[in-house]
């Protein structure tokens, strides 16, 4: 599903020049749960988002689906994020006026869904995280983990072949980050959806069936968890945390 092959960023800041990712590669198959973690600056929100399409390398290849988007235009790759992925961010980035369904709904319009279907859709995405009774409140009254579920129906509306996270659990506290875990487990192993996210935290990463790691710009490891936790699994201590984080 994913391909990405000796992929370089290089930003310019002013004189400078940054090389934010350094000849980056990796493969992620159809319906793997993965997570990506890195020190600040290590590149991981860099890959996020050229894996998203928001962005595009410098130099490599990318190929999604089968289909090669690193040389694609601007609306090219809008298309591309339209029809294929899903994107849940740290901030909920919800409409504040608007209710839930009208929130998922939002993206649809964009997509050139028609109404009736854009009903539908939205309606199936908020079924599918837990919100069918809460399709009609407004984020005001919701709690943080309903915001963050209504963000992850908006992104599974449009059934995107990915789903992208980047510290969804960030702003949430850990009983609601545990069950916003759960609500991607349950969505990997009942769809089948392709999920990656990034995290800073290695025990949210031991959730997945594979842990990335990144530092400088290059992957630094790549691990296969045999056996990952459950969400509501008991938290390690933090030496426990630290040990892991560092094989």
């Amino acid at each position: 599903m994913i391909e990405i092959e000796n992929v370089t960023k290089i930003y310019q800041m002013g004189e400078t020049e940054v090389r934010a990712l350094d000849g980056v590669r990796l493969n992620i198959e159809k319906g793997e749960m993965t997570a990506i973690m890195g020190p600040s600056g290590s590149g991981k929100s860099t890959l996020l988002a050229i894996l998203g399409c928001l962005d595009v390398p410098t130099s490599g290849a990318y190929s999604l689906d089968g289909v090669n988007v690193e040389n694609m235009t601007d609306d090219q790759l809008a298309g591309v994020r339209s029809q294929k992925i899903g994107f849940v961010f740290q901030q909920f980035n919800l409409l504040a006026r608007t209710t839930a369904l009208d929130n998922v709904m939002l993206p649809l319009i964009y997509s050139g869904v028609t109404g009736r279907e854009r009903r539908k859709r939205a309606e199936g995405a908020l079924d599918k995280v837990g919100l069918g009774d809460r399709m009609h409140h407004r984020p005001n009254e919701l709690s943080g983990g309903q915001q963050q579920r209504v963000a992850i129906a908006r992104a599974l509306a449009n059934n995107p072949a990915i789903l992208l996270a980047d510290e969804p659990t960030g702003a949430l506290d850990s009983k609601t980050g545990t069950e916003i875990i759960k609500l991607f487990q349950d969505l990997h192993r009942d769809f089948g959806q392709t999920v990656i996210y990034v995290t800073h935290d290695p025990f949210i990463a031991r959730h997945t069936e594979r842990v990335i790691r990144m530092a400088d710009g290059q992957v630094v490891a790549d691990e296969r968890i045999e056996k990952p936790l459950a969400a509501g699994a008991p938290r390690p201590s933090e030496v426990a945390l630290a040990a892991d984080a560092g094989r």
